[in-house]
């Protein structure tokens, strides 16, 4: 077994490669679809230096990280974001639809990364010792990682990536309604999938909607993966 700070080292190294790639995977879909901001802004990067919001990634969830450790000893609730990758939808052809293409973009980069990594522990059938375990225990968690990344952002509230491929799915004017939740949707997700259940369990009341979701949906979505990776389960 590796010991508790392997562990999160290889849960940090595992979410900024998820976030990295969720990021690129935008710059790249809106290049491709005609618009180069993200290319012109340097980001159409695989450094994850080039996507670090100095608050969203690396205060907030150090902040978060630390204080759980030093009272309840394991790290339950973590929260982030990475800086977005500018993008101009004027510059599309069809803007509304090509949005909702970039917004699909990182969640399905997310889920090409899961099966990959469980691709990836076919090779370590045969290793052993500390050096296995590791390989092991960091492919599991790059799965883990980037199944609930790709879900949670596929939540229909903009400005997530749900939110976004909703607004161009939508006939214009109920697009045009939904696109305006967008000034306020972090703070409904904030609020509504992560501090509303822990006020509400602080009172002896479960009440959280997403989280069950995504609990049922990130067990299954593992086996679904491992599955198609040629796993039996």
């Amino acid at each position: 077994m590796t010991s508790t700070w392997i562990d999160i080292g290889l849960t940090v190294v595992a979410a900024i490669g998820a976030i990295t790639l969720h990021e690129a995977a935008h710059g790249f879909a809106a290049w491709a679809l005609g618009d180069d901001t993200a290319k012109l802004a340097g980001r159409l990067s695989l450094n994850p230096l080039r996507h670090v919001d100095r608050v969203g990634t690396i205060l907030l969830p150090g902040f978060l990280m630390i204080a759980q450790l030093l009272t309840i000893r394991h790290v339950a609730f973590m929260f982030g974001w990475a800086k977005p990758v500018p993008v101009n939808a004027f510059r599309f052809r069809h803007p509304r639809q090509d949005m909702a293409l970039v917004a699909a973009a990182g969640p399905i980069m997310n889920f090409l990364l899961a099966w990959l990594a469980a691709l990836a522990l076919h090779i370590t059938d045969t290793w052993t010792g500390l050096a296995g375990d590791v390989a092991v225990n960091f492919l599991y968690m790059f799965i883990l990682t980037n199944l609930a990344l790709g879900l949670f952002n596929l939540l229909p509230i903009p400005p997530m990536d749900g939110g976004r491929i909703v607004i161009g799915v939508l006939p214009l004017r109920l697009a045009a309604a939904w696109a305006r939740v967008e000034r306020a949707g972090i703070i409904l997700v904030l609020l509504g999938v992560f501090l509303l259940p822990q006020i509400l369990r602080s009172f002896g009341i479960e009440f959280d909607p997403v989280g069950s979701a995504l609990n049922t949906a990130i067990p299954r979505a593992m086996d679904l993966v491992l599955r198609l990776a040629g796993h039996d389960s």
